[in-house]
């Protein structure tokens, strides 16, 4: 993955002081490097049937609908409250100061569809670990999340045990 690391831009003090922050956009950009992304995730997947693929607004937007479409599979947005249109389902959950709340369609996931939750990015897991439970909660089976990148110093896998987790490039620190 060193060479889809190379594209990542690293942008130091953002969004405050002593946070290193990992730019994708410089990688998205790229048409070699977000088609090799894009292949190597739709590789992890090879063989499941996928009914769903789950985006976590807003950089998950970016990777699941590509997932989804290489996967013959359906795309529904997970979001921020009140910008969904019809009868959604909700679940909150906590942040490091505070809590947060995300919200999906309640007829976006049937019982038993087989999905998986992508995202840009696993950090802490919070947000990962409240879709998986909503997901749940509508009655499907997360097949697995799939992350571009993980900060695995931050230990994000830990909420997400006994799930399968699947990132293609690790910062260790």
């Amino acid at each position: 993955m060193d060479e889809l690391k190379k594209l990542i831009r690293e942008v130091p003090d953002y969004p405050k002081p002593g946070i290193l922050f990992y730019d994708l956009t410089t990688l998205l950009k790229d048409k070699r490097g977000f088609h090799n992304l894009i292949d190597r995730l739709c590789d992890h997947y090879n063989g499941h049937t996928i009914d769903v693929v789950a985006g976590i607004e807003a950089r998950g937007f970016i990777f699941a609908p590509a997932l989804a479409y290489r996967l013959n599979a359906g795309f529904v947005p997970v979001r921020k409250p009140k910008k969904l249109p019809a009868k959604c389902s909700s679940v909150s959950y906590s942040l490091e100061y505070g809590t947060d709340t995300l919200e999906i369609h309640e007829d976006a996931i049937k019982p038993g569809d087989r999905v998986i939750i992508c995202d840009d990015l696993l950090a802490t897991g919070g947000t990962a670990a409240a879709t998986s439970k909503l997901i749940q909660q509508l009655g499907g089976k997360v097949e697995g999340l799939a992350f571009a990148v993980e900060l695995a110093f931050l230990k994000g896998r830990a909420k997400l045990q006994g799930l399968d987790v699947f990132s293609l490039i690790q910062y260790d620190k």
